[in-house]
C-alpha cells in the first residue's frame, strides 16, 4: 500500500544514518570517489567496493547510467543497504531536471524492492556536479512527494546549513 512517505531533514553525516538505506551519490564508475561516494566507500569498507566490481563485471560494465540506481550491501554502515545513484551533471546551459528527479525516484523503487521502509538521501548532483542547490531541493522534493513507494520515512541528510536552509524553504512551501 503506498503513501507518501514522511520527509525528514538531518544536518549531518549521512554515513552516521541508522536507516535501512543508504544513498551515494555515485559516479557512473561506481568505484569511488570523492564527496558523498568517497565517504560511504571509506566508512562502509571494502565490502561497498567489492560489490561494485561485481555489478560492473556483470550488468553494469560500462558504468551506472545517469538517473538510475543499484544497490550493494552496506558494509560497516549502520544501514542494511546502499543504493547507488548517479545523479547528471550541471553545467553553464543547465542540466536536465528528469535525469536528477530520476534518480530519487529510481532509488526508492530499488528501496521498495528491497523492503526498505527509511531511506537517507544526500542532497545528489549538488557537490562536484554543480546543480544549484535550491533548484535541486525542489527537484528532490517534488520527487519524494510524488514517488509511487513503500518508503515510511525520506530523510534527506545535508551536509551544511546552506542546503538545510535550501531543503527546509523547499519541504515548508510546498
Amino acid at each position: 500500500m503506498s503513501t507518501r512517505p514522511e520527509i525528514v531533514l538531518v544536518r549531518g553525516d549521512i554515513t552516521e544514518q541508522d536507516t535501512d538505506v543508504i544513498v551515494n551519490a555515485a559516479n557512473s564508475s561506481l568505484l569511488g570517489g570523492g564527496g558523498v561516494d568517497g565517504a560511504i566507500h571509506r566508512k562502509g569498507g571494502p565490502a561497498i567496493l567489492a560489490a561494485c566490481r561485481e555489478l560492473r563485471a556483470g550488468h553494469y560494465g560500462r558504468g551506472l547510467p545517469t538517473g538510475q540506481a543499484v544497490a550493494t550491501t552496506a558494509g560497516n554502515l549502520a544501514a542494511r543497504w546502499v543504493v547507488h545513484t548517479v545523479g547528471p551533471v550541471y553545467q553553464g546551459a543547465g542540466g536536465d531536471p528528469s535525469l536528477l528527479a530520476s534518480c530519487y525516484r529510481e532509488a526508492l523503487k530499488v528501496a521498495d524492492g528491497l523492503g526498505a521502509r527509511t531511506v537517507a538521501f544526500p542532497a545528489v548532483s549538488t557537490g562536484a556536479y554543480g546543480w544549484p542547490m535550491g533548484d535541486a531541493a525542489r527537484i528532490a522534493v517534488e520527487a519524494v512527494r510524488h514517488a509511487n513507494t513503500d518508503v515510511e520515512e525520506v530523510r534527506f541528510v545535508l551536509f551544511d546549513e546552506e542546503a538545510y536552509r535550501a531543503f527546509a524553504e523547499r519541504i515548508h512551501s510546498s
